[in-house]
């Protein structure tokens, strides 16, 4: 098995454990459920789409998806099954902030920058295209600890119209009396930390599985025959989208190659490949092979994905992701395409 893949894993997900009870920190004083509620309507209102699933898509091209995914799990438990899998598919196509800065020393950085937010938009499109789930605008709520959109246990309406009454500086400091009942916060801190511990070793156990299985089967391939392996059948197969791309057929079948390397490895292995030799490619090539490879697509993150949610959800939610694995990865291919192209028009 390569240990590549399974070691880049590993260096990613150790911030989950400061990441993951810094913003559940932000969750418990209100802060974070907030930012998500009228920032992604705002966004929603721009995509069309659910609030929690268009700030979604902005919060993991920052943080990238384990991490987006668990700090999100309040939300995630408290949606539909079908919304999971949404949430899922669109996973495949984040990056994570802190990884930009080795992006752009592998790869012309101009074409990384340009890629990102182009994910993020393209991951909403594909996913409600590939898995479309309709949402009442009753469904649309965001989640607070103890309740959702702030809501809570039953109290006096005569209580919450005082509240409502008093001037603006005495309510930032007056609880609502609505507002839900939270547990103490050294044990919700405790429960935080013992959780992100807990997707990390899931997260971890899930990838090393997916890997194993893809190196076994490129053992299997090499003994039907030598040199066939999976990223050679999938670079034989992505090639007619490769040359959609506007690129020469011997160019086409190059990058192919590249594609179904790093769907079957990472964005590191295939950019540390051409490193040293992209800088005399031609603009165009440059530009739709740099935004292909700009994104967490690949077998390892479909681990990932499946080992988050198998810690961060009920049996319903997770079989339900378990069983889009297919869509996701076809998710991630078509997201960076989709960008490669839109890129690759512009650039000549």
């Amino acid at each position: 098995m390569d240990p590549e893949p399974v070691n880049f894993v590993t260096s990613a997900l150790l911030p989950i454990l400061l990441i993951v009870p810094l913003f559940d920190i932000l969750s418990y004083i209100g802060l974070m459920p907030w930012i998500i509620k009228w920032v992604g309507r705002g966004l929603s209102a721009v995509t069309r789409q659910p609030r929690f699933e268009s700030f979604f898509a902005v919060e993991m091209m920052f943080l990238g998806n384990t991490e987006a995914l668990a700090i999100s799990k309040a939300q995630l438990q408290a949606i539909s099954a079908r919304r999971n899998a949404t949430v899922a598919i669109m996973s495949m196509s984040c990056v994570s902030a802190a990884l930009v800065g080795a992006y752009v020393q592998l790869v012309p950085g101009e074409f990384v920058l340009t890629a990102i937010p182009l994910n993020c938009i393209n991951a909403l499109l594909v996913a409600s295209i590939l898995y479309p789930v309709p949402v009442s605008e009753e469904e649309d709520t965001i989640v607070t600890v103890g309740g959702a959109d702030g809501g809570g246990h039953e109290v006096d309406a005569e209580a919450v119209a005082r509240y409502e009454a008093l001037p603006l500086r005495r309510r930032l400091v007056t609880r609502r009396p609505d507002a839900p009942e939270r547990e103490p916060f050294f044990s919700f801190l405790g429960d935080s930390v013992l959780e992100a511990g807990k997707v990390i070793l899931i997260v971890l156990a899930n990838v090393i599985a997916f890997v194993a299985l893809a190196a076994l089967i490129d053992r299997l391939l090499a003994l039907v025959s030598p040199g066939l392996s999976l990223e050679a059948i999938l670079g034989v197969a992505l090639f007619p989208l490769a040359w959609l791309l506007g690129l020469e057929p011997s160019t086409a079948y190059d990058m192919s190659q590249l594609m179904g390397l790093k769907l079957v490895t990472n964005e590191f292995v295939v950019m540390g490949q051409v490193t040293s030799s992209i800088g005399g490619l031609a603009d165009h090539y440059q530009a739709v092979l740099t935004v292909f490879l700009t994104s967490f697509a690949n077998f390892s993150t479909a681990g990932m994905v499946v080992g988050c949610f198998k810690g961060l959800v009920d049996e319903e939610r997770n079989l339900i992701v378990a069983r889009n694995v297919w869509r996701m990865m076809l998710s991630g291919v078509l997201v960076s395409l989709l960008s490669a192209g839109m890129v690759g028009l512009f650039v000549w």
